[in-house]
C-alpha cells in the first residue's frame, strides 16, 4: 500500500511540475496575412496570373473555332482520309481545351500557395523568434485548431504583427488602429 501511494505522490508530483514548465498560446496566421502590406502585391500577381490563363484560354477557343469553321467550309471537298486527319485535330483541340479549363483552379491554386509561401514564411519564422523569447512551448493556430475557449493572454497574434511593422487597418472604416 505504501508503494501504490509513494507512486501515486510522484506521479502527481511530476505532472504538476511537467504542467508548470509548459507555457501554451495561439496564433490567428490568417489575420495576420490579410494585414501584411505583402498580400496586396500577392493578391495583384495572382489576378495578373489569372488573367494569363483566361487569354490563353481564349486564345486556345478562338484557334478551336477557326479550325471547324474551316473544316465546315471545306469538308464537301476533302477526301475521307483529310477529314478524318482534321476531325482528329479538332478532338484533340478540344480535349486540349477540356483539359486547361479543369487544370485552371489547380493552376490558380497552386499559384496562389507559391505567392503566399514566402508570407508564412515570415510569420512563422518571426512566432518561432517569439516564441522562444517568450518562452511559449506550445502555439496553436486558431483558424484550424478547433478550440473551444481560449485565454486571450496566451495570442501572440498581436505580438507577431507589432514585431513584423504591420499597421492593422479597422474593418469597418479601413483605417490604421491598434487591435487590443
Amino acid at each position: 500500500m505504501k508503494n501504490v501511494l509513494t507512486i501515486a505522490w510522484f506521479t502527481l508530483f511530476s505532472t504538476a511540475v511537467l504542467m508548470g514548465q509548459s507555457k501554451v498560446g495561439t496564433i490567428d496566421t490568417e489575420y495576420i496575412l490579410s494585414q501584411m502590406p505583402e498580400l496586396t502585391k500577392v493578391q495583384e500577381d495572382l489576378k495578373t496570373y489569372n488573367t494569363k490563363l483566361e487569354a490563353e484560354l481564349k486564345e486556345k477557343v478562338e484557334v478551336y473555332q477557326a479550325k471547324v469553321a474551316a473544316y465546315q467550309k471545306e469538308v464537301a471537298t476533302l477526301t475521307d482520309p483529310m477529314k478524318k486527319t482534321k476531325q482528329d485535330e479538332i478532338i484533340k483541340l478540344e480535349n486540349d481545351i477540356t483539359k486547361f479549363r479543369n487544370n485552371g483552379t489547380q493552376l490558380v491554386q497552386i499559384e496562389q500557395d507559391r505567392l503566399l509561401q514566402p508570407l508564412y514564411q515570415k510569420i512563422g519564422k518571426t512566432l518561432e523568434e517569439i516564441a522562444k523569447a517568450e518562452k511559449y512551448t506550445q502555439v496553436f493556430t486558431i483558424s484550424t485548431s478547433g478550440l473551444a475557449y481560449l485565454d486571450p493572454k496566451f495570442d501572440v497574434t498581436q505580438s507577431v504583427i507589432k514585431k513584423l511593422g504591420i499597421v492593422v487597418k479597422t474593418p469597418a472604416t479601413n483605417t490604421p488602429s491598434a487591435k487590443k
